[in-house]
Order: C-alpha cells, then structure tokens, then sequence
C-alpha cells in the first residue's frame, strides 16, 4: 500500500503543473533547452555557407524558421507554467532530444544521402513532434481558462495543415519540397496569426519573456563566434587572420551592444507596464514574429564575417556572396530592431534606419573590396552608429539602467 501510495505520488509530481507570475524569471532548464537550438544554428550556418548560393540562403532561412517556431512555442508555454516542473518539464526534455534530431538531420534536410533513414522525412517528423506535444500539454497547463484553451484549440488548424505541406515537399523532393516548405510556413506562421487576432493568448510574466528571448539572441550571436572559430581553425595563423578575428569579434560585439545596451531594457520596461491584451499583441507582434527577423540577421552576418576570415590573406576583391551576407546580414538585423521597436511602440531611432539604407547601399562596392577592407568598413558604420546613439540617447539609458525594476 505504501509503495502504491509512493508511485502515485511520483506520477503526480510528474503530471502537476505550476502556473506562473509575474515574479518568475528564466530557469535553468530553459537554458539547457536552448543548448540544442545552439547546434542547431551551426548547423545552419554551415549548411548556408556550403551551398554558398541564395537558394542555400532561403533555405538556410526555411530551416531556421522550423526551428523558431518550436523554441518560440515553448517560451510561451514556459512563460505559462513553470518549465522546470512537473509535466512541462517531461515535454521540454522530449522536446529537447526531438529538435538534437532536427539539427543532425539539417546536412540532409534537402538531400538524402545514400544509406540509413529518409534525411528530410526523419527532420519533418521530428519538428511535428515537437509541435504536437507542445500545443497537448500546453492545452493542458491553460487548466481552467477557456480563452487561451480555445486559442490553442485553433492553432491546431494551421499547424495540420502546414503538417501536410512538410510532408508532402520531402515525399516530391527538389524545388517542390522548397515551395511546399515555404508554402507550410506561411500557412502556420499566418493562421496562428490571425487566430491571435481574437485575443486569446496570456503572457504572465513580462521579466520572464523578455529574458528569454534576450537570452536567445545572446546564443545566436554566440553562434556566429562559433562561426568564426571555424573559419579560424582551418587556416594558418598569421597577421591577416589574428586582424580577421580582432575586426570580426568587433562587429559581433557591435551586434551585442546594438540589442542589450538599450532597447533591451526599454522593452522589458514598456512589457511591465503593458495590461493584459496589449501585452499579449506586442508579445506576439515584437517577440514571436519580430525577433525572428533579428536571429536571421545574425546568421546571416555569422556567415559574411566567416567568409570574410576564412579568405582573410586574400589580396583580391571580396567574394559576392560572403559581401551580400556580411553587409546584408546586419542591415537585417537593424531591420529587425526597427520592426521591434515600432511594434512594442518605442521611439524609432533614425540613426539606425539611416544605417540599414546605407549598408544595403555599399554592398556592391563591399563585393570589389579585400575581404579585410570589406569587414573593416562595416566595422566603422557600425561604431559610427553606436558613437551617435550613444551620445543622443545617453540620458535616457541612464535612467532606464537606474530604474526600479518592473
């Protein structure tokens, strides 16, 4: 009876959920979560730069939207319930081995190799898993709030039938399984959307959401100096290369001080103070669909500043597609920073709309440059744009620095 009375008790600490508040914070075992979408993001920005073609390049981005929408979906969950308890944490575990096998897969996330299991099927069939068990025990966690349940009841919708276009693009292969992948993301990424629009969605914590994600850009501009890393180790160190690494570790600083150094702290102050609804809508608009763009800017810059190192003894101009990358790669990313301020309804800083026209402006002429000019010229524009900020801004960063927390 005793042993009886103990297995129940442990399957129920298995299956509790605890809701969350707006005291809690990021946890441990979300970052552990995250140290698979790390590999993930080598993975990609290996697969991009070996195609080295725009084709790899939208597919590069595909693959990192697939993975975007499972981490994204797990935040929310995680902002909802506490991620280290109970039945959240069991999902977040098999989720996590799930997406390690979405990352493996990538190399032949669009070509099966010879041998061993269907490389394409095996990843589409571990992202559904991903996705089915998020929105069961997500349903699960909303408990007694019948708004959030109908919402994650709606989702279903768009995530079926995105389901059936990811499997019907690896059963035909070549270009179809590019549209039918592209064709699911919209399908999903849209239908959720406009489901949303209906205001069914909660977010509990503004500390905890705001973290996350700051979290997650931090692992992806990480990334890129595992990126560069790689390009370092495979040639002989010289005064060309230890300057690529000096300048590339500069730009990815830049990255870093472009986010956190500012619009980080004002957004998690404009969240707090957010009621319910349009918390959610800037959640959804800012963090979900927003900061997307800011990760695809990173890995698109990690593969430029790779580039850009591993030909960094090259006396001959830049090669075209490492410049459109480099240059193109942090014009997105400032793209992306406009887009999150507008939709979380901060002030729009003009220096950086200045910027993005300006970088997507000199890459042609980044392409006829050395690859050390190259990267040295995006470095001033880029130090150019935070001397100005920092001087116009300067106030106001130190009143949101010395601000009682939210």
């Amino acid at each position: 009876m005793v042993e009886h009375r103990n297995t129940r008790g442990r399957l129920h600490m298995l299956s509790a959920v605890r809701h969350t508040d707006e005291t809690d914070r990021a946890t441990t075992f979300e970052l552990f979560f995250d140290l698979v979408y790390v590999f993930a993001a080598i993975q990609i920005t290996g697969y991009i730069f070996r195609t080295h073609s725009a084709l790899g390049v939208v597919q590069g981005m595909l693959l990192l939207a697939l993975l975007w929408w499972t981490w994204t979906g797990y935040t929310w969950l995680g902002n909802h319930a506490r991620a280290d308890e109970g039945l959240v944490r069991t999902a977040m575990a098999v989720a996590t081995a799930a997406v390690f096998v979405v990352a493996v897969t990538i190399p032949e996330a669009w070509r099966d190799a010879p041998g061993g299991l269907h490389g394409p099927l095996v990843l589409v069939c571990a992202f559904l898993l991903v996705r089915c068990l998020h929105l069961t025990v997500y349903s699960i966690a909303a408990g007694g709030d019948p708004s959030l349940r109908r919402q994650i009841a709606v989702s279903w919708i768009p995530t079926a039938a995105g389901a059936v276009l990811l499997v019907a693009g690896v059963l035909l292969g070549g270009a179809a399984q590019t549209l039918l992948f592209g064709a699911a993301l919209v399908v999903d990424w849209g239908g959720v959307y406009l489901t949303s629009l209906r205001g069914g969605w909660r977010v509990q914590s503004a500390g905890h959401w705001t973290e996350r994600h700051g979290l997650f850009v931090l692992l992806a501009i990480g990334e890129s100096v595992v990126a560069m890393g790689v390009g370092a180790a495979e040639q002989t160190v010289g005064a060309p290369l230890i300057l690529a690494c000096v300048l590339g570790i500069a730009a990815v600083l830049c990255l870093w001080w472009l986010y956190f150094d500012g619009i980080a702290v004002a957004a998690e102050e404009r969240m707090a103070a957010a009621p319910g609804q349009a918390r959610a809508k800037m959640a959804i608009e800012g963090y979900t669909y927003g900061h997307f763009v800011l990760v695809a800017g990173v890995i698109l810059a990690a593969v430029g500043v790779e580039g850009v190192i591993a030909n960094a003894d090259e006396t001959e101009r830049l090669d075209g597609f490492y410049a459109v990358a480099l240059f193109g790669g942090f014009a997105v990313y400032l793209a992306g920073h406009l887009l999150f301020s507008n939709r979380l309804r901060l002030p729009v800083s003009r220096a950086r709309v200045v910027t993005t026209v300006l970088l997507l402006a000199v890459t042609p002429l980044a392409a006829y440059a050395p690859p050390l000019a190259a990267l040295a010229g995006l470095l001033a524009i880029l130090v150019a744009l935070i001397a100005v900020e920092t001087r116009r801004y300067a106030h106001q960063r130190n009143e949101d620095r010395n601000a009682p927390a939210p």
